[in-house]
């Protein structure tokens, strides 16, 4: 793969990505498996083929705007000539749940387990996109005061103009079928997590309120993400501390007691069990932004 320019912010806490923005211009960069940590944007602009996505594959051809959220296994296989651009972004950098009524994306753009993961893009749209990127690039570039929170905003924005794209493109949801009673209890559990986190912690408790066994869930869970329920539950409560840690000024108990901890120490444990470092190292040594002043 050649990369014409690539652009990377790292998170200085865990040396891990936390903003990445590159082209690409041969068909190798996708052409296998990806389950990729973090969110991806992938705007194919020159070429076309055949995309496989979970359990489905389609074709698609140039000016095809890609949207896969972390862990998603995706595979693009491209015909002869195939360029486009990149966006990855970790969810310690920007929140898709945090910020979901700023950026209206969360079940439209990303976690729609009904309609395809892409929109097309046309030349509004693509110079629309063409000029945020240049954007980004010169941030990235010549980074300065706020840079963080600029790039925030550059990527809300796009954010929100492939939001109201998809909308247009895929406005009706696809009916639930016997075929999709799976993708579609995965809606409802994606719902759940997001409504539940801060108060319900055990795989039982969601697999209660969807009216599943706590087997089924498991086994269904593993399968589409390749990671159980409580790595999924886990998951969320650790992104929600992590912003709590860096953009307020709330005490760790405070924070825990907010996630539904009675117990600070217990909960700091469980913190350092899945981030590997202690919330106050997290609160030291992250680079994104300050806590308030």
């Amino acid at each position: 793969m050649t990369l014409s320019s690539t652009f990377t912010l790292i998170d200085p806490q865990n040396g891990n990505l936390a903003f990445k923005l590159f082209t690409f211009d041969d068909g190798s960069t996708f052409d296998h498996i990806q389950r990729l940590n973090y969110y991806s944007l992938i705007w194919v602009q020159e070429g076309k083929g055949n995309a496989k996505v979970e359990t489905t594959q389609f074709d698609f051809n140039a000016n095809t705007l890609f949207s896969f959220v972390p862990y998603q296994p995706f595979m693009l296989k491209a015909e002869k000539e195939f360029k486009g651009v990149v966006i990855n972004f970790h969810p310690d950098f920007f929140c898709i749940h945090k910020h979901h009524k700023e950026v209206a994306c969360h079940g439209v753009l990303f976690n729609n387990v009904y309609n395809p993961p892409c929109i097309s893009l046309d030349e509004t749209a693509a110079n629309t996109f063409s000029t945020l990127i240049d954007q980004m690039k010169t941030e990235m570039k010549h980074p300065a005061l706020a840079q963080y929170e600029l790039l925030v905003s550059y990527l809300k924005i796009f954010l929100i103009n492939a939001s109201r794209l998809k909308k247009v493109q895929q406005p009706e949801t696809i009916a639930t079928t016997a075929e999709q009673k799976e993708p579609f209890i995965l809606q409802n559990l994606k719902d759940a997590i997001e409504k539940d986190f801060k108060t319900k912690h055990s795989a039982s408790d969601y697999a209660e309120a969807l009216n599943i066994s706590a087997k089924a869930l498991a086994k269904i869970t593993k399968n589409y993400f390749n990671k159980t329920l409580t790595d999924l539950i886990a998951e969320r409560i650790i992104i929600e501390a992590k912003r709590e840690l860096y953009l307020t000024s709330k005490t760790v108990k405070e924070i825990a007691h907010g996630l539904g901890y009675q117990d600070e120490y217990y909960f700091s444990r469980f913190f350092k069990a899945n981030a590997d470092v202690s919330p106050q190292l997290y609160r030291e040594t992250v680079g994104f932004a300050r806590a308030e002043v």
